[in-house]
């Protein structure tokens, strides 16, 4: 982390937030006494994917839109096929839905403990204010080599599932429209469920290890970047943790429904998104409740907060212990995202187990061809690792694209991280006495949401492609940035 900080502090920059996914900066503005009057987190990378991808053959985009991102490439994977599939009407067999789903949760398992282990439990384990040098994933393997070492078999074994269904483990292609492109054979099967006790245990390590430290440091858990908000989840029929498929419900901030069972393809009736002159990525709200009163939280700790259930024994029981934290009400702390976040890594893991015992995850029938008439839209929603995710497609009667939306999980938290930013600076950061971990608990509060930003603002990239000509001699002649 390096911040710009003048002999006598009234704009300190925090470039880049450090341990994320993507390009951000902070900027907090003191008053003369040093405190600090408001702060922002600027997301600096160029949104474009939309727009570039009009013209393509929509049958393509579920091989297009993982290139967003190498972290949750399944998420956009399954949410561009659901959306394929819609556009085409087509409905894929039973073992093809047990294949994305499967593929899904190796998505969870990875994502979540790489977030956990590798970039959240430094400031946990080692501490806010202790060294930057070694408040990392190198830290923390030698502080705990043993620790890491399962934390890195836990990240490994998640990859491997989306090795084993999709045929690598970034960037697969395994779902076409209309089901899967390729069987799950009996030995892959085996060979991903002789993983699972110990996936299980390694999870429940996580889980121990985030709530002793919640509870151990019950104030600084309860306090920090605690905010009242809505929640936004997907649910199933019976209102259970819905990761592939369920439908849209809203609670307030009292705990109260304001929306339940939503169809996702209808999203836009109740999903606006604002514009800030100051930031690349967009803000999302509620759209009755209009702007910004409508801001929600999405992933782990809304899932959690919507769910009446999470529908496997070990992550119900753990559940059932979150639950008790709100005494009737939502979870609010962003700390607590870190314990919702574990125990969805084990329901991942329980959920895997279960899928791979179904007699037909291994059958022949994979894909239904879809149909030459086609539907001139489609929708598909997944709850990606960090939330909501939603593919909206329009199509030409030829299949071309004529107009593409993505609203990504982490731009319908950016209200809530700017939130999470302010209440730390105004708390922590004193600018007649700054420290350096001042300033990483406003990068923490950042790390709570585990925002991936190349996904929520479809990165070009920050870095200007740099086109340079020289002559015969390997002299420079002229240089274009891009």
């Amino acid at each position: 982390m390096e911040a710009t900080i003048p002999a006598t502090p009234r704009k300190i920059t925090i470039e880049p937030v450090t341990r994320i996914e993507g390009h951000a900066k902070v900027t907090l503005l003191l008053d003369d006494a040093g405190k600090v009057q408001s702060a922002r987190m600027h997301v600096n990378e160029i949104r474009g994917f939309e727009k570039f991808c009009e013209g393509r053959m929509y049958f393509e985009m579920p091989a297009i839109t993982p290139r967003i991102c190498g972290i949750c490439p399944i998420s956009h994977h399954l949410a561009s096929v659901k959306a394929c599939d819609a556009v085409a009407g087509v409905t894929p067999p039973p073992t093809a839905q047990l294949l994305r789903e499967l593929l899904h949760m190796g998505q969870f398992i990875q994502s979540h403990a790489m977030h956990f282990f590798h970039l959240a439990a430094p400031d946990l384990l080692l501490g806010m204010d202790s060294d930057p040098a070694t408040r990392n994933v190198l830290g923390l393997i030698a502080a705990n080599p043993e620790l890491a070492l399962k934390a890195v078999w836990l990240r490994k074994y998640g990859q491997e599932i989306i090795a084993r269904v999709g045929g690598r483990r970034i960037h697969p292609n395994a779902a076409v429209v209309g089901g899967v492109n390729e069987p799950l054979s009996s030995e892959g099967r085996d060979a991903i469920a002789a993983g699972i006790d110990q996936a299980t245990s390694y999870m429940l390590l996580g889980i121990d290890l985030i709530r002793g430290y919640l509870e151990a440091n019950r104030a600084l858990a309860e306090g920090f970047a605690r905010f009242s908000s809505g929640y936004m989840g997907l649910v199933d029929a019976e209102g259970k943790l819905a990761l592939y498929d369920g439908a849209i419900r809203l609670i307030d901030s009292n705990g109260a429904m304001v929306v339940d069972h939503h169809p996702p393809a209808d999203y836009l009736s109740i999903i606006a998104e604002r514009v800030e002159d100051w930031s690349y990525l967009k803000f999302p709200y509620y759209r009755p409740w209009g702007y910004p009163a409508g801001a929600y939280r999405v992933g782990p700790l809304g899932r959690l907060n919507v769910a009446d259930s999470l529908g496997t024994p070990l992550a119900d029981a753990e559940f059932a212990r979150f639950r008790t934290l709100g005494n009737g009400k939502p979870v609010e702390g962003s700390l607590y995202y870190h314990y919702a976040r574990m125990i969805e890594g084990l329901y991942a893991v329980e959920r895997a187990d279960r899928l791979l015992r179904d007699p037909e995850i291994c059958a022949d029938a994979i894909r239904v061809e879809p149909p030459a008439v086609l539907n001139r839209e489609g929708v598909g929603v997944v709850e990606a690792p960090r939330g909501t995710l939603i593919h909206h497609y329009e199509v030409a009667p030829d299949g071309r694209l004529t107009g593409v939306n993505l609203i990504v999980s982490t731009g319908h938290n950016n209200a809530a991280m700017n939130r999470a930013v302010e209440l730390v600076a105004r708390e922590y950061v004193d600018g007649t006495r700054l420290r350096e971990g001042m300033l990483n608990r406003v990068e923490a509060a950042i790390r709570c949401y585990d925002p991936c930003l190349s996904c929520s603002t479809h990165a070009v990239g920050q870095m200007p492609m740099v086109v340079e000509l020289c002559d015969s001699s390997g002299v420079l002649d002229r240089q274009c940035r891009g």
